[in-house]
């Protein structure tokens, strides 16, 4: 079954700001602190980020994962979908960005299947981190 959350937040930044720090995929280990690696396996023609290879923490193991980017409506959005796990089927999800008084709006959604089931409390646990974190640790990567 996928699961799918969101969480939304005002980043005192300018959107180009934030556009540029979730582009920065290499750079995800210095701030985002549940990914250890993150590697640029393939680019577009126009020389984004098409692939990225992780390693990250997740439910207390380390995982491998690819994911595809998706450009199309940037700099308002940028979406991706799994192309390879090692503990979920499906992982999908999007920065949306509005530009507003003060900075930036901040949309953070995403839909995750793992391969194997876990009871209902453990995976809202880890949604919550997960969603929490990633918007929190944006706001202060973007506002530094």
């Amino acid at each position: 079954m996928t699961d799918r959350a969101a969480q939304t937040s005002l980043i005192n930044a300018p959107l180009d700001t934030c556009w540029n720090v979730v582009l920065d995929f290499e750079k995800y280990p210095d701030w985002a602190k549940d990914v250890k690696e993150a590697v640029v396996v393939s680019r577009d023609s126009e020389g984004r980020a098409s692939h990225v290879e992780y390693r990250a923490s997740a439910l207390g193991r380390s995982t491998h994962y690819t994911l595809e980017y998706d450009y199309s409506e940037q700099p308002a959005r940028l979406s991706w979908h799994l192309v390879q796990g090692d503990i979920m089927r499906g992982l999908n999800g999007a920065y949306s960005f509005v530009e507003v008084d003060g900075g930036t709006q901040v949309f953070y959604e995403l839909e995750l299947e793992l391969v194997v089931p876990l009871p209902g409390f453990v995976k809202r646990r880890a949604e919550a981190r997960i969603l929490i974190e990633a918007v929190k640790e944006l706001k202060a990567r973007a506002e530094s």
